[in-house]
């Protein structure tokens, strides 16, 4: 299964690690609910005072208003990201009042589909844009599923590693070329073995009745208040979070095979019109439900625990700057929130989460088939589910079903080489430690934070809000604590400043239709 991995690793071994790898960027993305003090969901507007969040570099919104978004740059560290992290957090506490950033990814208490404010972003072309996808969202899909938060992880590495590493494979594509396929083998490999970062970093096993919204579900009562699963890892990965149903039920498929098969999937699905959408309606009455009919509105509605990015110009689309520039980092999107960490994630995770994606491209990607897709998505329903289970079985392509334990004893064994490769660029054996520390939480599956979680919700008697909302007020006080110092608190006010006269910016420079604007922007090509 891994006889690429040692030869590779050979290679680069004897060529200056520290030097290829040194140049490799990180960063971070963490959703966080604002809820008011009672435990619902904020009402508030977004504050003016945090900026805009149309055009604030670190400090935006995702589904909803209370639905903040905090973006760090991409930085060399894990540490020097979650600094970044950390202030963006001590930043908007200055800003929120008496407000709370919820510590989970399953929400707080929510009072039905009317309680979630829709985000806005002023009055430009682009601005409204944004909203009505959102809108469209709530039509499709409903509010509840977009309020579940989770913590994005961009990994790049540098023009140096990609030139060298292409020498090596002996490939005479360009480099830009090379560097995106081997981004897509990365991918491939993640959402084969993705299921072991639900088994390690999953933090919802239980979830507040309120997000189920008279629901039936499967899932044992653990309270009046709460459900939860014995062994789940990661409820907001599960069926029970956000899944793409339509793109399965429309048989259409997003396809990973290589970038231009990805672009035309996408793209089509982009453009196919979907009989349930059409029933809601484009533009009703003057007003726009949707920004069209198709299955997918726009490429971003795809969920994938793992996408592809290149930064797009301007209102460039997305599936286009990767067609012109390839593949420049990726995003993982499957890391829940741990309700036990003040910032949501911890350096040790940040570190194995370089090894395990730096495993994943060194490894041997074939193609995937329709019946090794099914397989990937069973194996990570079944791990969101029961991944905890000592019992739990899983699929593989190849080789016969093994139990998850085994299988990742196997995928665990193989990222030695790799912590000892990244190690030898730091002064003490960071990354062998980060690694050890997973390795311990397969031996004793009540080490991971989805275990944690709900030992901490028995030893306190609380349920799922009360226990997070407890975190939540003891996070908050961390952060309040021990304010942003002058300068860097003056950083935040002045991107806050910069980003409201973007806006107007922006606003002000419309001289086109929203329809027409529309038009333009599906009209790339």
């Amino acid at each position: 299964m891994y006889s690429m991995l040692y030869p590779r690793l050979t290679r680069l071994a004897n060529a200056n690690p520290h030097f290829l790898f040194n140049g490799r960027l990180l960063g971070l993305e963490r959703e966080a609910l604002r809820v008011a003090p009672d435990g619902y969901i904020s009402q508030i507007p977004h504050p003016a005072a945090l900026g805009s969040a149309l055009t604030h570099p670190y400090i935006t919104t995702d589904y909803s208003e209370a639905l903040l978004e905090f973006i760090t740059p991409p930085l060399p560290t894990p540490d020097a990201t979650l600094q970044f992290l950390d202030e963006i957090h001590r930043a908007a506490y200055r800003q929120i009042g008496d407000e709370l950033l919820w510590s989970a990814s399953m929400p707080c208490i929510l009072a039905g589909e009317s309680s979630i404010p829709i985000a806005q972003y002023g009055r430009s072309n682009l601005g409204l844009m944004k909203h009505i996808y959102r809108r469209g969202l709530a039509w499709r899909y409903g509010r509840i599923m977009q309020v579940i938060a989770g913590i994005h992880f961009n990994f790049s590495l540098p023009d140096p590693f990609w030139a060298l590493f292409q020498e090596q494979e002996g490939d005479r594509r360009s480099l830009q070329d090379f560097r995106s396929e081997a981004y897509f083998g990365l991918i491939r490999n993640l959402q084969r073995f993705g299921w072991l970062i639900l088994y390690l970093f999953g933090a919802s096993p239980a979830v507040c009745k309120s997000f189920l919204d008279g629901k039936s579900t499967t899932l044992p009562e653990f309270d009046d208040h709460t459900c939860y699963g014995p062994y789940a890892t990661s409820l907001r990965m599960s069926n029970v979070g956000y899944t793409n149903r339509t793109e399965k039920e429309s048989g259409v498929n997003v396809c990973y095979n290589s970038l231009s098969e990805y672009i035309a999937s996408l793209t089509q699905a982009t453009l196919t019109p979907w009989p349930p959408y059409e029933k809601i309606g484009v533009k009703v009455n003057g007003e726009y439900r949707q920004l069209n009919a198709n299955i997918l509105q726009i490429g971003n509605e795809y969920y994938a625990s793992m996408r592809p990015k290149q930064p797009p110009i301007g209102n460039e689309k997305p599936t286009l700057a990767l067609k012109r520039r390839g593949v420049q980092y990726v995003e993982l999107r499957s890391v829940d929130i741990n309700p036990l960490e003040p910032l949501g994630v911890n350096a040790p995770q940040l570190r194995f989460l370089e090894i395990f994606l730096l495993f994943c491209l060194l490894n041997e990607s074939p193609p995937l088939d329709a019946e090794e897709r099914r397989l990937i998505d069973d194996n990570q329903m079944a791990v969101a589910l029961n991944g905890r289970d000592p019992a739990l079985i899983l699929q593989h392509r190849r080789d016969p079903p093994l139990r998850l334990r085994v299988w990742a004893e196997k995928i665990l064994d193989q990222l030695a080489p790799i912590s000892e490769l990244l190690d030898s660029g730091e002064t003490e054996p960071v990354y062998a430690a980060a690694l050890a520390e997973q390795v311990a939480a397969l031996a004793d599956p009540d080490r991971t934070p989805s275990a944690r979680m709900l030992a901490e919700m028995r030893t306190s008697g609380e349920n799922f809000f009360r226990c997070t909302q407890r975190l939540s007020e003891q996070h908050r006080h961390y952060f309040k604590a021990q304010p942003l110092v002058e300068d860097r608190a003056l950083f935040f006010t002045e991107a806050a400043q910069r980003s409201l006269r973007e806006q107007q910016a922006i606003e002000a420079a419309d001289v086109i239709s929203f329809d027409e604007f529309l038009r333009q922007y599906f009209a790339q090509a």
